[in-house]
This record gives C-alpha cells, structure tokens and sequence, in this order.
C-alpha cells in the first residue's frame, strides 16, 4: 500500500487534500459516507426542523392492490407522495429501467394529494416512458419487494412474531429502489426552477425524500398485509423498523452524470474537504470529551463492520476494515489517556493520527475516520453540506487569450496531457447505450464499432485542444477568434473557462482498459448519497442500503437528535 501525503501543509496545519491525489479513482473510491452526504444531511435537517411524515391513505388488499398517500409537511411546504401498489411479478419484474412491472410505483408532488392528482398519476405512471407527469410532480418512482426477506418477514408478523435479525441483516431491507427519476424526466419539475429557497432545493433533495418515503412504505406495507392476513398479526419492533433501509442498486450511468455535473461533484468535494480539515485541526489533548466522543463513534463503526453480513468481492470486506479501524481507536485510546500520538505530543493530534496511519491502514478505513472526524464540527459541516451547489452551465470567456488558455491547460490539466493516448489501449473501450435495455454500457470498441461513443474523452480531448491552441500563429488572439476558426473545441473551452475549482474532473482516461468504472460509482453512491454496505455486481454496478438505521418518522417530529449511522444489529 503506498502512502500518500494526508491534509499536511507546509506548516502542518490540516488543509483540503491536492486535486493531483484526491481526484484519483480508487481515492474516490474510497470515500465514505458521512454527515455531509446528502442522505444524512437531509435526515439531520429533517429532524431539527421536525418534518411531520404521516399515511394519509392505504388502501390495499389481501393481493398487494391499492393506492397509498403520504404526506410530508416541512415548516414552510407541503407534500405528498402517492404510491400504487401492485401484485409482485416474478417474470416481468426487474432491477433495470427496461422492466415492465413493478411491486410499487409512485410520485412525490408538491402541495397535499387531491383525487385528480391521484388519478392522474394512476393513469400516467404505469406508461413510464410514455407517461406526464403533473406540473407539481418532482420525483417518479419505483421499487421492487427482495422477495424471500419481504415474504419471511410477512410471514414472522402474521403468526405474531418477530422476523430473524440475522435474517434481515442479511440484505437490511424489504424493498429496493429502482428508479428515482426527476428534474424534468417525464415532464416533473426542473430542479434549476425551484430555487434556494424551496424546500427541497437542494442538491438530489428530492430524489432522496422520495427513497425515505419508499423505507417506510415498505415498512406500512408488510405490517398492513400481516394484518389482513392474520387477527394474531403484530407489527415490526420498532428497533427493527430504525434498523431497515431501501435497498439500492446503481450502475454505469453514474459515470456520466459525474461528467457532466462537475461543479456539483467539485462543490461536494471541497465541502467534505473543508470539514474534515476544521476537525483535523481541532486543539484536542488528554482527557478532552471531544476525543471521547470520537472514540465512541469509531467503536460504533468497528461493531458495525463486525456485524456486517454482506459478501464483498471486488470491494474490501468489513472485517478487515474493522481491524484497521481498531488501530484508529488504539490511537485514540493514547491521546485521551496520555495527550500522545505514538509517544510524541502533536499540535494538531487528530491529523498526526491519520498521517501515522495512512500508510498501513486501508484507504475505507481511512475514509471512515475521516468521515467521523466531521461530526466534531457539526454545525460547520451542516452549513458546508447546505451550500453545496452545482449549476451546469459552462460559460466561454471570449476575451481570454490563447496563451492564458494555454497557461492554464498546462497546469491545471498536465496529468490529462501526461497519459499515452496514441498506444493500443488507450481507445480499448467506447461507451454506448444499449438499444434494447435503454441502459449505458462500456464495452470493447470493436464489438460495437458503429456504436456513437458517448463517452468524455477528456484526455485526448485536452490534447488536442492544447496542439490546436499552440499551432495559432497569434498567441495573443481571443478565445473568441480561435473557436470561430476551431468550433469543435468550444464545450471543452468553456468546461476548462469555468471550472476555476480545485475538484471537478476523476484523474482517468475512461475508455482505457485499465479504468475500473465501479471505482467513480462508489464515489457517487457510498460518498455523496451516502449509501452503506455498496457491493460490487459483475464489476458494473453497485448496491447497497439508503437509510440504515435512518430515525423513524414518529422520532423525526419528536425532533430526537443523535448519531444514527453505523447502526448496531438490533437485540430483541
């Protein structure tokens, strides 16, 4: 495992980490959740503002037929989300947008539920591709029952028990998310229109109420149809309910949407830097509380990974994690008793740990702590989450210069021009939707030779555009003049023009064979949605549990205030 340099400065004081080591994939990779993932700081809002989420409507019968109402009120908005359930199908039914039947179907839509909107999205829905979606629709969505966790847990409660808890944790949720489509897909509302302002204004906001309202949806359903099942029917244990997620699965398509959201995936960055940073420079010493509570949160990710039930692959399994996490918490453990980092004082202890470690541990491991780390700094890392922001436009600036072009091409994008795009594998791979599965795929160029490369080449797009640049007899003419001559270059001019940010862009050729796709999936899924227990599938897509050990919406209104990740395997 080869160390790389962790926070450090000239004067050692903790700083955001260089681009040239963060933005390199299986860095990326390696990012966990934390508070700043937009799952977790949405629940944290949720909670401080005590967001009242109650079922309006649920009628469904013995067969899974039936419509289903929440609402969901916030201190300043109303919404609602209405849900259809349907019969599971074991033949029609799929994980994959090319389905054709789904367990449930459902809208998250602005204002209450009147019975026009009801029945408008009846009718629309089930059409998918073909459907509207109302005017105050921000989310379409669907999920799939995990058909013997669903069926056993059904089971347990209608003879009056409690499902096994090593049963459950062997997937840790009922149902499974399988399609969150917003931001003018289908005709829902764009994301850009609702502004700062609304409640859901924020980056994927909407996207991820509406998987919290598919938790508990999967929750209501199983206990409702216990009850109509059975008069000896109970419902599920409370410790039970906290401790269920949604589960998740994500695929190929991430990659392009970190392609072309690079303001956000930057801003999200540098957001999750910065408060990792103010931690890491907390004045902490022997006996300090703060170093308790650290330790009492790498403890609980320790139990977590110990717990952990899943089988990883390609991915590092959670006992091994767990067993360099306990050499964090060993660490810890001397700082509080001694004010010592490995026998030395330190100025800024919480990040001489890191840099001790760095080198032995693995980088999820790492990542964990860095993660823990930002919950010191709750607040800071609350309003750091809260102004991540990306808008996707990208700007030409015409009276900039060839030459200051240039200048910056150099500098900023000298590992783009570093790597070999003239040998055999540099174009090994294309990337390319799939006719019949309506899905991105990566495969060998020359098994799809016709196929539009959908791909952003970015490394042998920033070579060409720096050669074109350099062969300009005039390296004081505009921007403006070289793209009236050059006009193929202009996206990626005005991409280099606005992106003056130090994260935006994954350090990787993307059609390479040695490019691993899932690496810049985890990122998104484990790091910015904050998803736990993501596995690799085939190498192509991930799946994991949104909502783990999330509050349930009786402790939201109670406004019940406390660390709800790395949830423990519940004792009933």
């Amino acid at each position: 495992m080869t160390p790389t340099p962790h926070l450090k400065a000239l004067d050692d004081t903790p700083r955001s980490r260089p681009a040239s080591e963060l933005m390199r994939p299986e860095r990326l990779a390696a990012i966990q959740p934390s508070r700043v993932s937009v799952t977790r700081a949405l629940m944290n809002r949720m909670v401080r503002e005590r967001w009242d989420i109650r079922k309006e409507r649920f009628d469904v019968d013995a067969n899974s037929n039936g419509t289903v109402i929440y609402s969901i009120k916030t201190p300043g908005q109303e919404f609602s989300f209405i849900a259809f359930s349907f019969p599971p199908s074991r033949t029609a039914r799929t994980g994959r947008i090319i389905g054709r039947a789904w367990d449930m179907m459902g809208t998250l839509n602005e204002g209450p539920a009147t019975e026009a909107d009801v029945e408008l999205a009846r009718r629309e829905l089930p059409k998918l591709y073909r459907g509207r979606a109302t005017p105050k629709a921000l989310v379409w969505a669907r999920a799939n029952r995990s058909m013997r966790i669903f069926d056993q847990t059904l089971d347990a409660l209608a003879a009056g028990q409690q499902p096994s808890v090593e049963m459950l944790a062997q997937v840790c949720y009922l149902m499974r998310n399988t399609g969150l489509d917003g931001n003018g897909t289908f005709g829902t509302r764009s994301f850009p229109s609702l502004g700062a302002q609304h409640a859901l204004g924020g980056v994927l906001q909407a996207q991820m109420v509406a998987a919290y309202l598919m938790r508990e949806y999967s929750c209501d359903l199983v206990e409702h149809l216990a009850k109509l099942k059975s008069d000896k029917a109970v419902p599920l244990d409370p410790a039970l309910r906290r401790f269920l997620g949604v589960g998740n699965g994500s695929a190929l398509g991430l990659i392009f949407f970190i392609h072309r959201h690079p303001r956000l995936i930057g801003s999200w960055l540098a957001a999750r830097e910065e408060a990792i940073a103010k931690a890491a420079a907390l004045p902490v010493g022997r006996g300090d509380a703060r170093v308790d509570t650290l330790l009492d949160l790498v403890c609980r990710a320790i139990g977590f990974r110990r717990e952990d039930r899943v089988v990883y692959e390609a991915i590092a399994n959670s006992a091994d994690i767990a067993d360099d996490l306990e050499k964090v918490a060993d660490a810890l453990t001397e700082l509080r008793d001694t004010g010592l980092i490995a026998g030395r004082a330190e100025t800024y202890p919480l990040n001489a740990i890191a840099r001790q470690l760095e080198p032995s541990i693995r980088p999820e491991a790492l990542e964990t702590y860095n993660s823990l780390l930002i919950e010191l700094v709750p607040e800071t890392a609350d309003a750091l989450a809260a102004a991540v922001s990306g808008a996707d436009e990208m700007n030409v600036v015409p009276s900039q210069s060839v030459s200051a072009l240039i200048d910056i091409v150099e500098t900023q994008y000298k590992w783009a021009l570093d790597i070999d795009m003239s040998g055999p594998d540099a174009y090994k791979y294309i990337w390319y939707k799939s006719e019949t599965a309506e899905e991105p795929r990566r495969g060998a160029r020359v098994e799809a030779p016709e196929a539009l490369d959908l791909g952003f080449d970015i490394c042998g797009g920033v070579q060409a555009l720096l050669a074109d640049l350099k062969a300009e007899p005039d390296s004081g003419v505009s921007v403006a003049r070289f793209l009236m001559r050059r006009p193929a270059h202009r996206y990626l001019v005005a991409r280099i023009q606005t992106l003056r940010m130090p994260y935006h862009t994954p350090i990787a050729n993307i059609n390479a064979e040695d490019f691993t796709p899932i690496d810049l999936v985890r990122l998104m899924n484990a790091g910015l949605h904050g998803i736990d227990k993501t596995r690799d599938f085939l190498r192509r897509n991930l799946r994991g549990v949104l909502y783990h050990g999330a509050p349930t919406p009786d402790e939201i209104r109670a406004g019940k205030e406390d660390v709800w990740a790395y949830p423990p395997e519940p004792r009933l």
